[in-house]
Parts: structure tokens; C-alpha cells; sequence
């Protein structure tokens, strides 16, 4: 994106489109490319034992995740931490990672996509996959366009499975 192109964005609290299933609120913030913004950004609320995203990667973008509250518990390549209120993570491209809220607790993260790409129509998406108006296959068939490419983890299913 040039730089001359670039523009403030302000997002109200009272203005912004909101994607939600029963464990998981997403307020959309920033969208690299169709605000006039250089980064993607937005902000998700879990419930406790809210599952956020499985183990993926992204090949363009580094990911940042900025704990507002609460507790989050992440894979990075194959380690499983937990991140806690005010806790900062970078997690630079091609590096396998997924998140949930850590056990028994809610959390509220702040994520930053840089460089940016149009995102939030990924999060529409995997919106309408969890009400069951869309396919899996679809979220699938994305992978190029969102740089959004899943893999296995056995680290991150052995963390999800010892939960239950």
C-alpha cells in the first residue's frame, strides 16, 4: 500500500460491526486495504473453555496478540504457553500457532495483522461456518486469500484433550 494513500482510521466503540458465536465476541477494528489502514486489527472476548483458532499459519503477515484481560493459552511452533493480562506475543510468519481461552478462564485479546491484508470478510466467514450457514470447506478453500494455512498440531490437540 503507498503511503500516500494511508489515512487515519478511528474506530468508535459504538460504531464497530461485532461477529459472534455462543464463546466468542469480535469486534472488527482495522481492515488493511478497505479503511485505508496499513494493518488488520480486532478485538475477541472468550468465554471460559472458548476454543479460538486451531494450529495454522500465516506466510505474509506476522500475527501480535496483546492480552487485555483475562488468560489466553497459545501454541507457538510446539510449545503451549499461557498469556496473561498486559502479556505481549509476536508471532512472525510461517510459525505454526492456534489459542484458546486458557482453563477456566475468559479472555480479551487485542490482535494486529502486519503487514495487513483484508481479513474481517475470514472472520465473517468462520462466523457463518460456526451458525451453520457456511461449509468448513469453505474456510478451506480460503486458505490462499486470508494467508490462512491449518496444519496438525499432536502439542496443541494433547493441550485441548487433557482439558476435557
Amino acid at each position: 500500500m503507498n503511503a500516500s494513500a494511508l489515512k487515519p482510521v478511528l474506530t468508535r466503540a459504538a460504531d464497530a460491526e461485532t461477529v459472534s458465536d455462543p464463546s466468542s465476541v469480535m469486534t472488527l477494528l482495522a481492515d488493511c486495504g478497505t479503511d485505508g489502514s496499513s494493518l488488520t486489527s480486532y478485538r475477541s472476548s472468550f468465554a471460559k473453555g472458548a476454543v479460538g483458532a486451531p494450529a495454522h499459519f500465516h506466510t505474509r503477515a506476522s500475527e501480535l496478540f496483546f492480552v487485555i484481560g483475562g488468560s489466553l493459552r497459545v501454541l507457538v511452533d510446539d510449545e503451549v504457553k499461557v498469556l496473561n493480562e498486559g502479556d505481549f506475543l509476536l508471532v512472525p510468519p510461517h510459525t505454526p500457532h492456534a489459542f484458546a481461552a486458557a482453563p477456566g478462564a475468559e479472555a480479551d485479546v487485542l490482535f494486529v495483522f502486519t503487514p495487513g491484508m483484508p481479513r474481517f470478510d475470514y472472520l465473517r466467514l468462520l462466523n457463518r461456518v460456526m451458525r451453520g450457514e457456511a461449509s468448513p470447506q469453505e474456510i478451506k478453500e480460503s486458505s490462499e486469500r486470508f494467508d490462512n494455512h491449518y496444519v496438525d498440531s499432536p502439542v496443541w490437540r494433547a493441550a485441548l484433550e487433557a482439558d476435557r
